[in-house]
């Protein structure tokens, strides 16, 4: 089982990227994805869930109406969608999945983690 984010870079306050997650060693269908982040000397935090129903599930709300999230299940990718980035939003992206629905904020739920992708947001 892996994962495996990317498409993170420097982007000016007020940009825009995309992340994706890859996964590979089992069938996206069933799986829920969530995405976190962790800043320098901060702890990790969740930012967005995606369940493999297709609702979704705002950790932070600091990114509401900023962030979406959607799957592309044939070709086995979740995406973080980032608009209107902020300095605040730097930190290092992770994507985790687990079996079951978003539901609360629970990070031991999620089983499998990939390694992450560098956002740095310049002011």
């Amino acid at each position: 089982v892996q994962l495996q984010a990317s498409g993170g870079g420097l982007v000016q306050a007020g940009g825009s990227l995309r992340l994706s997650c890859v996964v590979s060693g089992f069938t996206l269908d069933y799986y829920t994805i969530g995405w976190f982040r962790q800043a320098p000397g901060k702890e990790r935090e969740g930012v967005l869930c995606g369940s493999s129903g297709g609702g979704s599930t705002y950790y932070l709300d600091s990114v509401k109406g900023r962030f979406a999230i959607s799957r592309d299940n044939a070709k086995n990718t979740v995406y973080l969608q980032m608009n209107s980035l902020k300095p605040e939003d730097t930190a290092v992206y992770f994507c985790a999945a687990m079996r079951g629905l978003c539901g609360s904020y629970v990070p031991r739920r999620f089983n499998y983690w990939g390694q992450g992708t560098l956002v740095t947001v310049s002011s």
